[in-house]
């Protein structure tokens, strides 16, 4: 009886991503970013957000007979979707807004069938700054390591060091939630133990 090889097109252009998928002992055959408008819609909550995000970038690409596994985090204070941080002024505002506060981290995965079939899964974390004097927020800007990020900071970096508290899971908020993508890949037939 002859095995199938599964293809898996990985719709990211985040290093994180790749490096926590090898973790599973997985090696996409090909890293391709979905390049889509990423504004959130009127009104639209985190949550919705997060999980429409990572269906629309699994869906965006050919994946030419293979899976394309996609993924998008989400920082959410109450209701409000925080920025990428793109600028110096982003992420302080960011920084500011999180400081001495509980907020949510939602990571959805998404995994598109070659038949178009798409499945998705979403980690929910509950996390807490420290309250951040100044000084912190200046030394965590000069860090760039909120450059690009959700809620501008990464967990994986300098941050982690002033988050006294956190529920949930810790690679879902670095960007790809390990539990949620086993359970979808190996569901798919991948070789996952």
């Amino acid at each position: 009886m002859a095995t199938t090889v599964l293809k898996l097109v990985l719709a990211s252009a985040s290093p994180r991503r790749r490096e926590w998928l090898a973790r599973l002992g997985i090696e996409p055959d090909a890293v391709v970013p979905a390049d889509i408008d990423e504004t959130p819609r009127p009104a639209e909550l985190p949550r919705d957000y997060a999980l429409r995000m990572a269906r629309e970038k699994a869906r965006i690409l050919d994946g030419a007979g293979a899976h394309v596994l996609a993924g998008d985090t989400v920082v959410a204070a109450g209701r409000r979707i925080l920025p990428k941080a793109e600028n110096e002024a982003t992420a302080r505002d960011c920084l500011q807004l999180l400081s001495g506060r509980r907020h949510r981290v939602l990571s959805a995965v998404a995994l598109a069938y070659p038949d178009g079939t798409i499945r998705d899964k979403l980690s929910e974390t509950q996390l807490k700054f420290k309250r951040l004097s100044p000084e912190e927020i200046d030394a965590y800007i000069a860090s760039g390591e909120w450059e690009g990020k959700a809620g501008g900071y990464a967990i994986q970096g300098m941050a982690e060091a002033l988050i006294p508290w956190i529920q949930g899971s810790h690679s879902g908020v670095v960007g790809l939630p390990l539990y949620e993508t086993r359970v979808l890949l190996k569901a798919a037939g991948f070789p996952i133990g």
